[in-house]
């Protein structure tokens, strides 16, 4: 069952419209739907005032798809908690999509702003544009960033993507900004572009490969090979790639797969095998 949301003005402040899920939506009627409550600003609305609706819901969950359209870039925590069925975003969106999402899928055509999947469980979080700063990361103030789930992002991510990852994947086909797996328990983060620096910074498990360029490797990982390829969920990635393992400066074991050949400044390194 789909259900459709345009927005009926442009929105000038932020609206927390965390009850734009599946789970929220299945089993009520178009009617109660547009009822539900959410806040503009310092205001409380519902949904209707905001939003036209249109479409019928399904029973359950997994039966619901949300399509949303429009300019809704600050429309915040679409999808958060959500456990199955899917969103769908036809254009850019706000801050905290799919926060603490347990399951589902959620498509974004345009770009999504920070916090994309923080401190998600399970599902699919797919970002055809560009994602902000703290993709999967944790709250400030809580060591559990994200611990299930797929996060793919099309474009460029900024910086702390993974920040205190424990488990799950995050693909990003594009360039990232700094600290890329800061705090990284588990899990695996793929950037198929360059880093800005500072990759793992206290990492102590789980794996980053970094296909383009970085500035430097953070004097705290120590060098332990070079490996030829990279596996990363069922996908071979042919390299060669540096491999240092780290972050000795909090007894970690993670690894850093660095390419070999978008870094001949890190050559300098082999002399250490």
């Amino acid at each position: 069952m789909v259900m459709m949301l345009r927005p009926k003005r442009l929105f000038k402040v932020p609206v927390d419209a965390e009850c734009v899920t599946p789970d929220i939506f299945a089993g009520k009627s178009n009617r109660e739907i547009t009822a539900l409550k959410l806040r503009e600003g310092n205001r409380e609305r519902v949904l209707g005032e905001l939003f036209e609706v249109e479409g019928e819901s399904g029973s359950t969950p997994k039966e619901v798809s949300i399509q949303v359209f429009g300019d809704v870039r600050k429309v915040r925590r679409i999808g958060a908690h959500m456990s199955a069925g899917e969103i769908v975003v036809h254009g850019d969106v706000g801050m905290h999509l799919g926060e603490e999402m347990t399951g589902g899928r959620i498509t974004v055509a345009g770009s999504a702003d920070s916090w994309a999947g923080s401190m998600m469980k399970k599902g699919t979080i797919e970002i055809k544009g560009d994602a902000g700063d703290y993709v999967g990361a944790a709250y400030r103030g809580s060591t559990v960033g994200m611990s299930g789930g797929t996060i793919i992002i099309h474009g460029n991510a900024g910086n702390e993507v993974g920040c205190f990852m424990r488990r799950g994947l995050i693909k990003v086909y594009g360039n990232v900004g700094q600290f890329a797996g800061m705090h990284m328990r588990n899990g695996v983060i793929l950037v198929r572009g360059n880093s800005e620096g500072r990759a793992g910074a206290e990492m102590t498990g789980g794996r980053i490969v970094i296909c383009g360029s970085i500035p430097s490797i953070l004097p705290t990982f120590t060098i332990d090979s070079v490996r030829p390829r990279v596996k990363v969920d069922e996908e071979e990635i042919s390299g060669p790639f540096y491999m240092f393992v780290g972050d000795l400066a909090e007894g970690g074991d993670g690894r850093l797969y660095v390419s070999q050949t978008r870094n001949p400044h890190l050559g300098f390194y082999e002399k250490y095998l």
